[in-house]
Formats: structure tokens, sequence, C-alpha cells
């Protein structure tokens, strides 16, 4: 489709288009898409993903939040082609003109692989919303702000080890699987770009306790460089107030000293002290 007719890319919505059909590989190689494989694509816009993933013989479900951008997919997938295998994979386009952050997540065939381009405002609630379900996502690729890519691989120790670390951590294993530059986008985004690449997996605890878990772990970060029994010390958890000297016993019982930081915590760790502070939370 010729520039001229495309829709115009809004600003407050995030939008930051791919101008190439290479760029994208690293992610669906990961997918490992095949042919009649589903494929939930969240965000195609100019569709430069879409026809990648379409090229591998999956069933694309394009999520759109912009209906004009919608429309232009929709355009595209009523097989408005060239030949019989164009005509075949535009068959196989399906667009969904609404909110990722309003989609049924708990509703989702399975399996279905999930991927998309993800406007940079809004990247860390639909990652929030995807992991849960492993029993419907078993992979799941995106392209994000890279700095918030490296918090999600981070490691312990590091300055972008962080809740947001450990929230990837108890629902999949996350790498890195290539960097993009400005320049490939339309328009240039101010900031580098990276594609991270999810397998999900069962969490270590139930659903209503790891809520509670996260509750936790959020709340031992919320205080920048303090120590992990100032940090849960100083507000309620999920309804319930630790003391520091009963925070500060359990890290002793698991063999870490009082000043032990949040960020020095592999999640294993969190997991140890959370189960020794349950009766000190009732």
């Amino acid at each position: 489709m010729a520039s001229s007719t495309r829709p115009p890319l809004r600003k407050k919505l995030g939008q930051h288009h791919l101008t190439r059909p290479e760029l994208v590989r690293p992610l669906v190689h990961f997918l490992a898409a095949g042919a009649g494989d589903r494929v939930l694509e969240i965000g195609p816009g100019g569709g430069v993903l879409t026809g990648e993933l379409l090229a591998t013989g999956a069933r694309v479900w394009g999520l759109e939040l912009d209906l004009r951008w919608a429309a232009t997919l929709r355009a595209r997938g009523r097989g408005r082609g060239r030949g019989g295998a164009d005509l075949a994979a535009r068959a196989a386009l399906q667009p969904l003109a609404m909110d990722a952050l309003a989609f049924p997540w708990g509703r989702l065939p399975s399996p279905t692989l999930v991927c998309g381009n993800l406007p940079y405002n809004v990247a860390t609630p639909i990652l929030a919303a995807v992991l849960p379900h492993h029993d419907r996502v078993p992979r799941a690729a995106f392209l994000l702000q890279k700095e918030v890519a490296e918090r999600l691989v981070a490691v312990p120790g590091t300055r972008d080890y962080g809740a947001l670390t450990l929230l990837v951590a108890v629902h999949a294993e996350a790498r890195i699987l290539g960097s993009v530059h400005p320049g490939a986008f339309r328009p240039p985004p101010k900031v580098e770009s990276a594609f991270v690449g999810l397998e999900l997996r069962p969490p270590p605890l139930p659903p209503a306790e790891l809520a509670r878990f996260l509750a936790f772990v959020r709340q031992g970060f919320a205080q920048k460089r303090k120590t992990v029994s100032n940090s849960l010390a100083a507000a309620p958890i999920a309804g319930a107030r630790l003391a520091k000297r009963d925070v500060e016993a359990a890290l002793a019982d698991l063999g870490h000293p009082p000043t032990r930081r949040g960020e020095e915590l592999p999640l294993a760790a969190w997991l140890a002290l959370w189960s020794a502070l349950q009766t000190k939370m009732l």
C-alpha cells in the first residue's frame, strides 16, 4: 500500500512502526510458528511483522487499538493480492480492533503464540496481562524499549534488577534476541529498542498467594537502595505489616546479613524469605 494512503501515526498512542521485514526475523525465529499455528500480534500497525508471520503459514490475529490502522489491516485481509499464495496468506489474517489491555486473556484458545511491537508507555501492563497465562501461551516475544528489555533479563546485584525482573522470572524465562536502532522505525523514537523472547512456565506459587508475593516483592524494592528489612517494614503489604526485627531474623536464618538489599537477592531467596515470614503477616 502506498505511503500516501496510510493513516497518520499518533504520538499519544506511542506508534513507531518498523520499516523493513528483515528486522523482525529474530522474533519470528524465536516464536517458531508453523503452518496453522495461531499467533496473536499486538499492535500490527503497518503490517511488517504481520507479513513475516503469515509467511510461516501461521494464522494471525492482529490486535490493533487504532481503528484507522485496524481498517487498513482489514483491507489487507480481504484478499487484495496478486496470486494464490498471497491470497491464502491474507485469508489467514484476522484483524481485531481493540485494546490489548482490555483483551480477555483468560479466554484465549490454547495454544496461542503472542508477539508485538509494544508502545513504550503500556509495555509493562501488557506484559503483566500476558505472563500469567502459561497454560494458553507457550511463548511470547516483544519489541520493547531497550532499557525495559534489560530490566527483564537482569541478574541480582545489577542496576537493572528489580521488581519487574522478578515479575517476569516467576512466570517465564526471558532472553534478549537482538537490538533495533531508532532509524529502523517510522518515525524514529528517541531510544534504542530490543526484542525479548519469553518461554512461559507455571509460577512457583498458586495464584492467590502469588499476587501477595508480588506485592511483597514490590514493597521490597519500594525504597531504592534501602535494606530489605527497612523497605518491607516501611508500609503494609497486602493488608499486613512486618516488623523490621522479624525481617532481619528471617534473613539471618536464611544466611543473609541485615544489610542485604533487594537487588542482591535472587528469586529463590525472595521466595524463601516470603515463606519464612508468612506467620508474621497474619
